[in-house]
């Protein structure tokens, strides 16, 4: 009888107790990760999933793409560029209760950079000679050479801390320093974190406890669990031809960002007819961008004149370099030695934007007398091997999602086998110098060297199409680096 007075006392006063906060995610992933440690694979799913929820670096990168410290508090670069000493956050575990410390770090930067690393970007690593450890809480990295993108590339997926005790496992089981912690993987249908207890950063109040991942590639399956309350959150919906049927849902919102997602027709320069520069050029003319982006993506998207993006520092609108023309690109193919044009096959992956694109771009060079084939390829797996490994094409379709990756024109090798020794001085030119302006007058400089050789047919940026619910707050709507950072998500009440 008490217990009954006093909850009728409660809400007569207005004290009902309320309903408990949602504190669970359910997100959706188009692609599944082929794994969960981004310091061994290349895949961007992966550090969807892991990067700033299960992994952290010494810095990271915030969604407003600046490099802020983590789980280095500070660091100080010396004038002639070379030695970098990081002061480290103290206190730190990682999930299973191993301390992290400057030998942690050092362990995670030579596995990185080792001779049987299979970092994706360990050319990030290339320049430190050395690596000294002074004291727990002090990491010295020396160089070989000044490298002016070392911060920014720390901050990056491929860059995180691993654990020596547990970094052979972190494939299956991920074990890092971050606010959430893997709980399980059910290949081919969803990983699920959870919120960690320990976390390290007390400034952190996670407004989740749950968050499981949802993969689903097809796309009227990922708009019908949106609809149905099944799915939460599509932060990379891959149908832009849907995101009209989404207007006027009282529940879900519509969001459109930025990302560095470059769709380029990569060629193998290595290759005839695509060895000669007059042959890509025509290519390119031959090549509508606008009607392109419209019927690939739904009118969603930028043109672009080359690898880089209108986000990027130094960024220069060269669309107008070689502007759709079909007539000089007739004119060019003959100076070529092709007048009747030639026949060649393009391996597409499966995503949705690389066979649309493809289709459209049959139709345009067919009007300067060349016959594309199109090869559907498997992506990852089967692309990776013949494409990306093994150079086995003559054009490529994909959506290159690194950001300020320019330079990947000057990587040997590199799929495109594209060699240009102007382009690659203007690489080193970039790393050798800090000033921010010189380094954006060289990147003016590489992209239009690389607007007028199209290594690769340069074609549009793909925006970030996100579709969650209205009451779900804090995740990124632009991209400045492929992810899923969840530290700041949580529910309206």
């Amino acid at each position: 009888m008490v217990f009954l007075a006093t909850s009728a006392a409660l809400t007569m006063t207005g004290l009902a107790p309320t309903l408990a906060a949602n504190t669970k995610l359910s997100l959706g992933m188009a692609v599944e990760p082929t794994g969960m440690d981004p310091t061994v694979a290349a895949p961007v799913a992966i550090g969807q999933v892991t990067w700033q929820n299960v992994f952290e670096g010494l810095v990271a990168i915030d969604r407003n793409g600046k490099v802020v410290p983590q789980l280095a508090k500070s660091w100080v670069i010396s004038p002639d560029g070379l030695t970098y000493t990081f002061t480290l956050q103290e206190g730190v575990k990682f999930h299973d209760g191993e301390a992290f410390d400057s030998s942690v770090a050092k362990f995670s930067l030579d596995r990185a950079r080792g001779t049987d690393s299979t970092n994706p970007q360990k050319r990030f690593f290339a320049a430190i000679d050395h690596i000294d450890t002074p004291d727990k809480n002090t990491l010295v990295l020396t160089l070989k050479q000044p490298t002016g993108s070392l911060i920014y590339w720390l901050g990056w997926p491929a860059s995180v801390m691993v654990a020596p005790k547990t970094a052979a496992e972190n494939r299956t089981t991920p074990i890092g320093t971050g606010p959430f912690k893997f709980v399980s993987w059910a290949k081919g249908d969803r990983v699920e974190l959870a919120a960690n207890p320990d976390y390290w950063n007390k400034a952190v109040k996670l407004g989740l406890d749950k968050v499981t991942f949802r993969f689903i590639a097809d796309p009227q399956a990922e708009a019908a669990a949106l609809k149905s309350g099944d799915l939460d959150a599509f932060p990379e919906f891959a149908a832009p031809e849907l995101m009209e049927s989404f207007k006027g849902n009282d529940k879900l919102t519509t969001v459109i960002g930025n990302t560095e997602l470059k769709v380029v027709a990569g060629m193998n320069s290595a290759r005839k007819p695509f060895s000669d520069k007059r042959v890509r050029q025509a290519l390119m003319m031959a090549v509508d961008r606008k009607t392109l982006v419209d019927g690939a993506w739904s009118g969603y998207g930028t043109a672009i004149g080359s690898h880089y993006t209108p986000n990027d520092p130094g960024y220069i609108d060269t669309t107008g370099v070689l502007a759709y023309n079909p007539a000089k690109a007739k004119a060019l193919l003959a100076q070529a030695g092709y007048p009747n044009g030639f026949s060649f096959t393009i391996k597409t992956p499966q995503m949705a934007y690389a066979p649309r694109s493809a289709e459209i771009m049959q139709a345009m060079f067919a009007e300067i007398g060349v016959t594309m084939t199109i090869q559907p390829t498997e992506f990852p797996a089967k692309w990776v091997s013949d494409v990306f490994k093994a150079t086995d094409y003559d054009m490529t379709i994909v959506a290159h999602a690194e950001p300020m990756d320019i330079d990947i024109y000057a990587r040997d090798p590199y799929y495109f086998n594209y060699k240009n020794p102007a382009f690659n001085e203007i690489m080193s030119q970039i790393q050798a110098t800090t000033d921010v302006a010189a380094q954006n007058k060289l990147y003016g400089d590489a992209q239009k060297i690389l607007a007028e050789d199209v290594p690769a047919l340069p074609l549009f940026v793909m925006p970030k199409l996100g579709v969650w619910n209205k009451k779900l707050k804090g995740l990124w709507v632009d991209e400045a680096i492929p992810s899923n950072v969840l530290t700041e998500v949580h529910w309206e009440e």
